[in-house]
């Protein structure tokens, strides 16, 4: 018995095929790249059409390696590509580094003759790097947002697992690339053959540019407490400027007693304790991905003087903010955990 999946109905008429450019940058994640691929072949596959097409292009076009190792021989270096293309940008580890002059002034070139660009996690940086994102919505993997949001201050990022702002397009990293390629999908062709290919992708919950991409709250922590959540949510917005238990406490309707036994209670620490932790983790984040001095690192991130901010990350991360921004190469390479 045959197991070919049933032919989706819905394309009609022979159409001309979409072609898309993979710009695979050093050390891109292949997760996030097989996401944004893998749709295609399957919407070409169920149809029984090419709908699209693809080429692997990158600097020097001969080979591209990805974080975990494996490596991709490519289609083409930095052509001249046709104006009705899509290029996709993949980033990964150290974009900064992977983000090279040439790499911008291609980037920069074909978006001048009107190309559609997107960036595939952190292959959102080499378009904003490039200029392209100034003024528009556009978002990137949580981990990488604080740096992002100090270098480019001229683009709206979100916190949305995808952004499609005219024809620039971004995603979160990861899984991401299957909602937005899915969203292509249903634009072009319709709903039933995006329905198609999620189904044949074992994929059951379609997420939209209204998804966010953490988990919430409540999930994160492994607590459903609606006082600590709201509280917790204060913490990570008011992280330059921090506020003290009482107000808190206040702002939720409890004694800054009870605040201390509701922390003590789910999370085995003080709401101090753990306010001070996510403003290290952000501080962490900026030192790593940013040229930011450990002085404005610090005030960033709430601490009034150099001295206490590194008497608290060595504390936590026994190590100290300088030696911290030297292990990473002078602090210039956006890292991505996935």
């Amino acid at each position: 018995m045959s197991t070919a999946p049933k032919k989706a109905q819905n394309v009609g008429k022979a159409v001309e095929p979409r072609r898309f450019v993979f710009l695979l940058l050093d050390r891109f994640t292949m997760l996030s790249f097989a996401s944004a691929i893998e749709p295609l072949r399957i919407a070409n596959r169920v149809t029984g059409q090419p709908l699209y097409t693809w080429k692997l292009a990158g600097e020097g076009g001969d080979f591209a390696t990805c974080s975990n190792g494996a490596a991709f021989k490519l289609d083409m270096g930095l052509d001249e590509i046709e104006r009705e293309d899509t290029v996709l940008v993949c980033g990964g580890i150290d974009v900064q580094r992977a983000t090279s002059k040439p790499v911008l002034n291609w980037l920069r070139r074909e978006a001048r003759r009107g190309v559609t660009m997107g960036g595939l996690c952190t292959g959102a940086y080499a378009v904003a790097k490039a200029g392209l994102l100034d003024g528009k919505k556009a978002t990137i993997h949580w981990e990488n947002q604080d740096g992002f949001l100090e270098e480019f201050e001229d683009v709206k990022l979100t916190k949305s697992v995808f952004v499609m702002d005219g024809n620039r397009w971004t995603t979160a990293g990861g899984t991401s690339s299957l909602d937005l390629m899915l969203k292509v999908i249903a634009a072009d062709h319709g709903e039933d053959i995006a329905n198609t290919v999620a189904d044949q992708l074992i994929y059951s919950t379609i997420r939209t540019d209204q998804d966010t991409q953490r988990l919430s709250i409540p999930t994160r922590i492994g607590v459903r407490h609606p006082k600590l959540s709201q509280v917790i949510q204060m913490m990570e917005g008011n992280i330059e400027d921090p506020m003290s238990p009482a107000d808190l406490a206040e702002e939720v309707g409890m004694s800054t007693r009870q605040l201390e036994r509701l922390f003590r209670r789910y999370l085995n620490r003080s709401p101090k304790r753990y306010y001070m932790e996510l403003r290290l983790q952000k501080a962490r984040n900026l030192l790593m991905q940013t040229d930011m001095s450990v002085i404005n690192v610090a005030l960033a991130c709430g601490f009034a003087s150099p001295s206490h901010f590194s008497k608290c990350y060595r504390a936590h991360y026994n190590t100290t903010p300088y030696r911290e921004r030297g292990t990473q190469g002078g602090g210039t390479g956006i890292r991505l955990s996935i």
